[in-house]
């Protein structure tokens, strides 16, 4: 009956409808059994039966261990919930189990998840043994919370202990080098990803597409697309957006073709928003409406708000500003400010102030006290020579106390 339960419970071709079923006729389910059913309602996110499980398995004598902590802890991850997270912190403090290096990792790995990252930090400050997954976690959580000169202190700091990293502390970092545009940093990766033998996982080389193509370097990003013995979807998309963002838009569209009719790999949303992000920088306007279209029609995929972003994009930076306002009308979705505020843009490259103060309102209603918005309105009076709006929406800046931002601010780290 326990391979049953694991097969239902772990496998995505499982029931746990019939786990359930099952496990209600063994007499007496020991601890791993408790804890796969645990593991399945996780799987399947059936929260009430996670604790109802979890309660059942203390009242029926058997004691949690350090892997149905480990799932609790995922649960409260996935809610997303600080109080869950705690209270469950506690029941593991108050069962002994603090100091058990899987489930501390995990607790660093749910605070950075909920953006606790300073918990996070000194929960692996206190650990007296780390092992490369502590310091992978602790390293992901400050990227993922923005913290990236932290990240790439951490990563040196590791190699200073003598830890071995693995794919996954890589490709971490590189991303806390694409992020800050640390190209120094990012070619010492390199070198230590040839050196370690892992110059052909995919993951590390995806991420070394994406930080040099993020750097500018399409050049280097294109030779490791060109020496990539295997290819996913994911490098397939780096390599299409890298060009695209670096303005070698027919160059993005001509991949994109291979990768359609060699049949190489099924687009997806992400393949798509290199396309459009191709079309709107290389002024392709009626590729970008085929390849939209081409998106929602023949492979399904519903567009989110950074494809009609692009579009959006697209169609401002070619002249078509009423044409995106429309296209923003009658978008299923809602319109964020940063959509709104790139037709702002393209109004006033275009000097169309009458729809720029339309686009104006819009933003007003969403982030009234966003200094761009106002920079951008006051070029755009000053573009058609109309000195007295400028002076009133700088008299408006002053009265809500909005700050134009200072240019030239930037964080760069230093490779060790």
């Amino acid at each position: 009956m326990g391979k049953i339960i694991v097969f239902c419970a772990v496998s995505d071709r499982g029931s746990m409808d019939y786990a359930t079923s099952v496990f209600k006729n063994v007499d007496s389910p020991d601890g791993f059994m408790w804890n796969t059913m645990i593991r399945g309602f996780v799987r399947t996110m059936q929260v009430e039966n996670v604790f109802e499980y979890f309660k059942k398995m203390q009242e029926n004598g058997e004691k949690p261990d350090n892997f149905a902590f480990c799932f609790l802890i995922k649960v409260s991850g996935q809610l997303g919930s600080v109080l869950l997270g705690k209270q469950i912190h506690c029941s593991v403090v108050k069962h002994g189990f603090e100091d058990h290096v899987f489930v501390r990792n995990t607790l660093i790995h749910l605070y950075g998840l909920l953006k606790e990252i300073d918990i996070a930090q000194q929960l692996f400050e206190e650990m007296c043994s780390r092992n490369v997954v502590t310091w992978n976690v602790i390293i992901d959580c400050h990227v993922t919370c923005g913290n990236y000169n932290e990240g790439l202190g951490l990563f040196s700091r590791m190699r200073g202990c003598g830890v071995n990293f693995d794919d996954v502390t890589l490709v971490a970092v590189l991303a806390a080098c694409s992020a800050l545009g640390n190209l120094d940093f990012g070619r010492w990766i390199r070198r230590l990803v040839d050196n370690a033998g892992l110059g052909r996982n995919v993951m590390v080389l995806n991420s070394l597409i994406d930080m040099y193509a993020k750097c500018g370097q399409v050049a280097e990003a294109h030779k490791i697309f060109d020496e990539s013995k295997e290819r996913n979807l994911v490098t397939w998309n780096s390599m299409i957006l890298g060009l695209a963002t670096n303005g070698h838009a027919s160059e993005a569209l001509e991949l994109f073709s291979t990768l359609l009719t060699e049949k190489l790999q099924t687009p997806n949303d992400v393949t798509f928003l290199g396309v459009l992000c191709a079309c709107s920088h290389g002024g392709m306007v009626e590729k970008g409406r085929q390849y939209f279209d081409l998106m929602t029609k023949e492979y399904g995929i519903k567009p989110n708000i950074q494809h009609y972003g692009c579009v959006v994009d697209m169609l401002g930076r070619a002249g078509f500003v009423d044409e995106a306002y429309h296209f923003i009308k009658n978008m299923p979705l809602k319109c964020n400010a940063i959509v709104w505020r790139t037709l702002l843009a393209a109004c006033r490259v275009h000097n169309n102030v009458e729809l720029g103060e339309v686009v104006r309102r819009h933003l007003l209603e969403l982030e009234p006290d966003h200094s761009s918005d106002y920079v951008l309105l006051v070029n755009m009076y000053a573009g058609a020579g109309q000195w007295r709006d400028v002076m009133n929406e700088r008299h408006s800046m002053r009265a809500r106390g909005v700050q134009k931002p200072m240019p030239g601010n930037s964080i760069v780290g230093i490779p060790l």
